[in-house]
Order: C-alpha cells, then sequence, then structure tokens
C-alpha cells in the first residue's frame, strides 16, 4: 500500500461534539446564577428559558412534487450559503446562541478544566521514510500536531513540519503526507479552514526546498509516488460557484509528473460517462503494480491492477460489481494477496495471480471467521485484526496464510497499527480503552513480544473507574452490545446525567477508545454509554445491511432501546439523558429525537444529515445511496425516507428536548442547510420552553479546524447539557 501518513493523534475525540469542564473559581458576579442552578438541581425544574424570541425565518412556498405527494420546503432559501440573507440568518442565530451560552456560570470554568486535561505531550507511532524517523508529537495545547524526524529512534529530533505556522488564524491543518520509496521527496497535503478540499505541495525531505507550484482542488485523496519523478492522486472537478452546495461526482484519478503544469496531468481512470464518486490508486511496496479502487458509493468498489514493469500494460479488471469491499494488501511477484468480503460478509484474505486475477481463481489463505476481520502488513508478514465483540484480538500469519501466533494485548481495548515495509523487524501498534490512554507499543515481529514505547502522562486516575460491556435487546429482540463507563461507586438512582453517543451507518465500528474530553464528563458522576449499532460494522456486512435503505429504522430503534435501557436499569432516567451523535450520528439523534421526544431532556445533533430527500443532491452525498437509497428511488422508498427523515418528521406543538444543533461554514461533506433547515423547522414547532439553539462554527469544516475550535464547542455543549438537566455539576460547585 502506499505510504500515506494522517497526523491524527487522537487530540479531537472521535465525537465531533465533545464536552468539558474546568475546575476554577467562579467570580462573585456569577453567585446568584450559581444559586439559582442549585435550586433547579433540588427541584429539576423545566428547561431554563430564553430570554428572547427566536430570529424570524422567513418561509417560502417551494413545493415538489415527488411520485405525485407534495412536499413543502419553505426553508429552500437556507440551501444558499452564499447570499447576504442566508449570512442574515447565520448572524441571528448565533448572537441568539451565544447569549444564551454565555449566561451559563459555569461554562468556563468547563473551558479551563479542558485546558488542563488536554495539556499533555501526545505523540504518534514512528515510521521510517529514508534515512529518518518520522513522528508526529502535540505539546499540549497546540492547535496541531507537529512533524518531527531523527536519524535514530532514540536520537535528537528537529521539526520536519509544523502546520501551527501555516496560518495566522490556526485554521490550516495538515491532511496527509506522502514520501517516495526512497525517502528523499514528500508531498503533504493542507486544508484550509476544516474542508475536504485540499492542496499538495511538493518538496525535498532533506533541505525542505520547495520543487514546484502548488497543487490545488484535490478532494478525497491520498498521495502515491511512482519512482521520484511524479505520483497518482484523485480529485473532482471542482465546482464553480458555491462549494457547498454543489454536486461533485466523476472523481477521476491522474499522473501527475513533478515540475510539469497541472494541466498537463495524465488521466488514468474515470469519465464523465461512468459518474463514479470515490476514486482512489495506490502501489505495491515494490511499486510493481498500480491498483487502482472505483466506487459508486461508501460500499464496494471495482477492483483494477496494471502491471508498470510492462510499459504497453494496460488496467486489469479484477473485480466488476461495486456489492463488495476489496483491496490488494501485498504482493510476492506476480502472486497477488487480497482482503475482500466477496462471499465473506465478515471478510477473508485471498491469494491469486497476475495471469488469472479474477474471483474465480481465488483461493482462501485466510479463510472467514465468526468474527470481523481487517489486516495489516509489514516485515513480511499478515496481521489479521479480528473484532469479537466489538474488543480487538490480532493474529500473526505468514504471507501464505500460515498461522504464527496470537499476539498478546495489554488488555481488553482497540489495538491499531501493525503495518510497515516489507523488511522492518519491528513495528509499532497503539492500544486503547474507554480508561487506557492511548499507548504506543514496539512489536518484535520474530518474538512476538511487545514493550512499551511511550505512555501519555494524562490527568487522569484510571483506577477510579469501570467499563461495563451489557448486551440489551432492540425492539425486534436483536441483542446489541453496550459499553458502560462511569466512576466506581456510582449509585444507580437514576439520577446520573448520562450521555448516549452512537454512530450506526457506512459499515463504521465504534471500538473502545479514550477520549479526553470525556474525563471531564466521567470526574464530575457523568456516564457514557456507547451502543454499536446495526448499520455498523462490528458485526460485519450482514449487520451494516441490517440498518440500511429499507432496514434503516433498526438503527433508530437500537439507539431508542439504549436509552430505556439505561433508565430501566436506574443508571439514568429521562430528566437526566443526552443523546449525541454527529454526521450520520446527527441524522440518528435528529430521528431519534422526533420519534421520541420524551426519551431524552437534550440533544446534540452535530453536522447532521438532516434532509433526507435531498441530501443526495449535495456535494458527494449521492454516494451515500448504498446506506440510504434515495427519494428518487422509488415511491417506497421515498415515503420511507420521508417518514423518518428529520426536517419532515417534526410536528407543530410537540415537546422537543433541548437541542443544541452544531454545524460549520466549510462543511463540504454534509452542507450546513441540513442543520440550518433542521434547527429553522425546530424552532418553529417547538412547544415548551426548552430551548432549540444553532451553532454555527466559522473556518470549521466536518469537525473542528483545530484544537482550539474543538475545545470552545465541547465546553459549549457540556455546559449546555447540564444547564437544561438542571444539574451543577462538582466542578461548579468547588468554586462555590
Amino acid at each position: 500500500m502506499f505510504n500515506y501518513h494522517s497526523n491524527n493523534l487522537g487530540l479531537f475525540d472521535p465525537v465531533p461534539i465533545n464536552i468539558f469542564i474546568e475546575t476554577n473559581l467562579l467570580s462573585m458576579k456569577y453567585f446568584a446564577q450559581l444559586i439559582l442552578a442549585a435550586l433547579m438541581v433540588a427541584c429539576n425544574s423545566s428547561s431554563p428559558k430564553l430570554d428572547q424570541k427566536y430570529p424570524i425565518t422567513k418561509k417560502g412556498e417551494v413545493i415538489d412534487s415527488l411520485f405525485g405527494v407534495p412536499v413543502a420546503d419553505p426553508y429552500r432559501w437556507l440551501e444558499n450559503d452564499t447570499t447576504a440573507e442566508t449570512a442574515d440568518w447565520v448572524k441571528n442565530q448565533n448572537e441568539l446562541t451565544f447569549g444564551f451560552l454565555k449566561k451559563i456560570p459555569y461554562r468556563d470554568a468547563i473551558k479551563k478544566r479542558l485546558e488542563e486535561v488536554y495539556n499533555y505531550e501526545r505523540l504518534s507511532a514512528p515510521f521510517k521514510e529514508g534515512d529518518y524517523y518520522y513522528f508526529y508529537k502535540n505539546d499540549g495545547l497546540q492547535n496541531h500536531s507537529v512533524l518531527y524526524r531523527k536519524k535514530k529512534i532514540d536520537g535528537d529530533a528537529e521539526v520536519f513540519l509544523d502546520p501551527n505556522t501555516f496560518s495566522k488564524d490556526g485554521t490550516t491543518r495538515l491532511a496527509g503526507v506522502s514520501f517516495t520509496k526512497d525517502g528523499s521527496k514528500v508531498s503533504f497535503q493542507i486544508s484550509k479552514g476544516g474542508a475536504d478540499w485540499t492542496e499538495a505541495i511538493v518538496i525535498n525531505a532533506s533541505d525542505k526546498k520547495l520543487l514546484e507550484d502548488t497543487l490545488r482542488d484535490i478532494k478525497f485523496s491520498g498521495i502515491a509516488w511512482r519512482g521520484n519523478d511524479g505520483f497518482y492522486f484523485s480529485t473532482y472537478e471542482k465546482p464553480k460557484g458555491s462549494q457547498l452546495s454543489a454536486k461533485t461526482q466523476n472523481h477521476k484519478l491522474y499522473y501527475h509528473q513533478v515540475g510539469t503544469p497541472r494541466n498537463q496531468d495524465k488521466l488514468i481512470f474515470g469519465d464523465d460517462k461512468n459518474p463514479r464518486r470515490y476514486v482512489g490508486g495506490y502501489l505495491t511496496e515494490d511499486e510493481r503494480f498500480l491498483v487502482v479502487t472505483a466506487a459508486n458509493s461508501t460500499t464496494g468498489n471495482e477492483l483494477y491492477i496494471q502491471d508498470l514493469k510492462n510499459p504497453s500494460a494496460k488496467l486489469i479488471n479484477i473485480v466488476i460489481n461495486f456489492d463488495n469491499n476489496h483491496g490488494i494488501i501485498a504482493n510476492e511477484g506476480d502472486r497477488l494477496i487480497i482482503e475482500t468480503n466477496l462471499n465473506a460478509p465478515n471478510n477473508r484474505i485471498v491469494e491469486t495471480s497476475l495471469a488469472k486475477p479474477t474471483p474465480e481463481n481465488w483461493k482462501d489463505i485466510i479463510p472467514e471467521s465468526e468474527n470481523v476481520l481487517n489486516s495489516s502488513t509489514g516485515g513480511g508478514k499478515i496481521f489479521a485484526n479480528y473484532l469479537v465483540d466489538v474488543k480487538t484480538q490480532v493474529k500473526q500469519f505468514d504471507l501464505k496464510g500460515k498461522l504464527e501466533r496470537e499476539i498478546e494485548l495489554p488488555g481488553i481495548g482497540t489495538a491499531n497499527g501493525f503495518g510497515g515495509k516489507q523488511k522492518e523487524k519491528e513495528l509499532y501498534y497503539s492500544f486503547t480503552s474507554f480508561t487506557y490512554p492511548p499507548t504506543i507499543f514496539k512489536y518484535d515481529i520474530a518474538s512476538g513480544k511487545s514493550s512499551l514505547y511511550e505512555k501519555p502522562k494524562v490527568d487522569f486516575k484510571p483506577e477510579d473507574y469501570e467499563t461495563k460491556q451489557v448486551f440489551y435487546k432492540s425492539k425486534d429482540s436483536t441483542k446489541i452490545p453496550m459499553f458502560i463507563t462511569y466512576k466506581k461507586g456510582l449509585e444507580l438512582n437514576g439520577k446520573n446525567p448520562t450521555l448516549l453517543y452512537a454512530y450506526g451507518g457506512f459499515n463504521i465500528s465504534l471500538t473502545p477508545s479514550f477520549s479526553t474530553s470525556r474525563i471531564v464528563w466521567l470526574e464530575n458522576g457523568g456516564v457514557f454509554a456507547q451502543p454499536n449499532l446495526r448499520g455498523g460494522g462490528e458485526y460485519g456486512e450482514k449487520w451494516h445491511l441490517a440498518g440500511t435503505k429499507m432496514n434503516k429504522q433498526n438503527v433508530f430503534d437500537d439507539f431508542i432501546a439504549a436509552g430505556e435501557y439505561l433508565i430501566k436499569e436506574k443508571y439514568t432516567s429521562s430528566n437526566y439523558l443526552a443523546i449525541q451523535g454527529g454526521s450520520n450520528g446527527g441524522l440518528l439523534v435528529g430521528a431519534t429525537m422526533t420519534q421520541r421526544p420524551d426519551l431524552m431532556r437534550v440533544a446534540l445533533p452535530a453536522v447532521g444529515v438532516m434532509d433526507m430527500l435531498r441530501y443526495h443532491k449535495f456535494t458527494a452525498g449521492a454516494g451515500w445511496a448504498y446506506d440510504y437509497g434515495t427519494a428518487d428511488d422509488s415511491k417506497e422508498m421515498f415515503e420511507y425516507l420521508k417518514k423518518y427523515s428529520p426536517v419532515h418528521a417534526l410536528k407543530p406543538g410537540t415537546s422537543y428536548p433541548a437541542t443544541l444543533v452544531t454545524t460549520a461554514d466549510h462543511d463540504d461533506r454534509v452542507v450546513p442547510a441540513h442543520s440550518f433547515k433542521f434547527a429553522a423547522t425546530l424552532q418553529e414547532d417547538q412547544q415548551g420552553d426548552a430551548p432549540v439553539l444553532i451553532r454555527i462554527d466559522t473556518k470549521s469544516g466536518h469537525g473542528s479546524s483545530n484544537l482550539s475550535k474543538a475545545l470552545d464547542v465541547t465546553a459549549d455543549q457540556y455546559a449546555y447539557v447540564w444547564y437544561n438537566m438542571g444539574v451543577l455539576p462538582p466542578l461548579a460547585k468547588k468554586g462555590m
């Protein structure tokens, strides 16, 4: 696989919305408000009222007709993000939201405590490129991790790339780096303001000398070097006008020769007749083969290969259907090793030859098992990472598929890594769980022994907390796993503030992981619950499909049942339950709160897909159709989507929970219009005093563009949750 390294050190939590608190003495001017908050705790009164009305949102007269059914869309005008009218709406909504948040007496204390717990050194696992070992490091509160390098693994380090210097406001980040095979050149991508669109910059690794002009307008792409002269990359034709409303399709793979103009880049794969939405290209480690994956959605891909050793060789189509996932993970000469879920919902690893590469010639070397498999390679080995009831098990195989050992991990949790070049003798991996901060281990391939490489010094005492995994029944009696984490000695009295977070889609697995921001929630008596809903990948493709298209309601039922379980077992009650999710998880929150508004006190939908009738008309949204289906597919599909679509499921005169919608002005994946329309409709329909607010971040995208912004969002969300629950967190009491 090509050597593309991201700088994700877990600095931003896996949940797009994070919540924090701080231990800080509060000034006397807030004393009266603290007394009021204490009284709210005593009587658990209704949510605090807004002291002003919601901004008036103009209603248009747009009515669509879908299969003869009229569908009103009065806030269609909010889809146009470039107008002054939309800008005014955003300004007015933010003024209301921040005006409310500023009145929460312990909001600043939350932010301070957040900064305290984040202020520790964080390192990534090192990786070898050329003569150097590279690694990412964050001193604590840096907005972005810095890429360092050193000649020896135990030698002195120097700064190689510092994203904190890329922009004055700190909203430009490093989006990945890719080195040539000999490590002499590097291309690194940058993202401005959180956008998915990136720019690629090419330099000499030795002296960081710029080798050509910046390549602009790249999206959803890695960089795959071929020799030292050029590389493959993927992108769309950048739409004119608004980047947030224009539909993107016809993703294409190009080859760029370093030093030549962009308009001379060679088209390798893709055309306008087949609107494939995700095309990727990478080289096998020996640079013998170019591998191309092409997909119409986020699930399933065609697979192609080209023998670069033969100048006249063309791309060979190995797999032509879009129903399964496949990728070449290694090769030995003409022998190809492929990971696939074709005829194996939990994945398997097969071998074949260049002469006969198609599926009918595949031979299992690591057959499918009852547990989901994901693999990596390094040191001439295959490392099979299995999910056993959502917990990691790793086995080491040789390239022929012979089992050599099961790797002993530090505990029950999530292990990632075990990847490297074929010549490596040692590899690195990280291990984490809900109460185990991400820790890096060095793994000796020959002996199978792990040794500690880097352990973070976090202001956290794991021994004070516990995690249990439970299995509860969903509406149709399907057993759903859920992790619950809390401080030891928790009293099951139904009064514990509980944060229920989930995703449930796109074959994504939520495994045990540590969240720095979650420290603040837990240390103040909060419960964190993470169910593994259908639609995810925890139990393979069957589990995924059970939460897609006409089965999507299963996901919402699973989430609702999780809340009901927590209430039944007296971890919490409806007055102390908050639900949280982002992106597809934002849809989850939106659908759940419209179907069961009585279940929770607070809802935190972040960057959610809220208009299920039009999501496929924006940016790369059409690529999500495998999971969702579209309103254009059939009348049955249209009616199914309309029934749960959060924007359309809201009903006037209903008491919905206190809701803080979050989105960002540079989100070009799930465009902010989804959140705009949902918030406007919810404000109109809300019955009762529970506030409905929308927080629209600037110069951020599908997730915060830097650490400072992430901490701001999280502080606001935790403050909003506690305040609307009528809870005075212990942290705030310290200031009284």
